[in-house]
């Protein structure tokens, strides 16, 4: 079986300059290590906040680079630059706007600022988009939440059989009648 790709996109102007490191990214990938049983590729790219720059690299990872899964992490708080989600959605022939709701409810009980986020999720072909805060703490705590549902909603875009960790997270799959 060919190895899963999972692309990992992160929106930071001084990130993508070099001026920091991207230890969102990292933290993204990190967790992808945690979480899944299944051989898989990371395909990265971290770029500016600009609107355009997002959108292409949204459609060669879904596209192209045929990513079952696409987390994006940065660029969704109410700042002007921060413009992910309106790329997310401009790419995305589905918005699946539970993942949102799912991660503010989750980060509201840690910030009250996590009403001010925008992330969101979508589907582009076979591949399932999702956007994450910038802060690797919440970016755990967002992944544990929502991703007890991605495995599903990739068998049901069509995309490769996703197998977690059990002892780290469990993937929910409803029971054959």
């Amino acid at each position: 079986m060919d190895k899963i790709k999972i692309g990992v996109v992160t929106a930071s102007d001084r990130a993508s300059a070099g001026i920091y490191e991207d230890i969102s990214g990292k933290a993204i990938m990190d967790t992808m290590q945690e979480y899944l049983k299944n051989d898989f590729e990371i395909v990265y790219r971290c770029i500016p906040d600009e609107l355009e720059e997002i959108k292409k690299a949204l459609r060669e990872l879904c596209d192209e680079e045929e990513c079952a899964l696409v987390v994006t992490t940065g660029g969704t708080g109410p700042a002007p630059r921060d413009v992910t989600p309106e790329a997310t959605e401009a790419v995305c022939e589905k918005i699946l706007p539970g993942f949102g709701e799912q991660m503010r409810a989750v980060s509201l009980q840690y910030v009250p600022t996590a009403i001010l986020s925008r992330q969101t999720a979508g589907i582009r072909g076979k591949s399932l988009i999702i956007n994450l805060p910038g802060k690797p703490k919440s970016i755990r705590e967002c992944l544990d939440a929502v991703f007890p549902a991605v495995p599903y909603c990739i068998d049901l875009i069509g995309g490769p059989y996703i197998e977690t960790n059990e002892d780290v997270i469990k993937a929910f799959r409803p029971k054959s009648k």
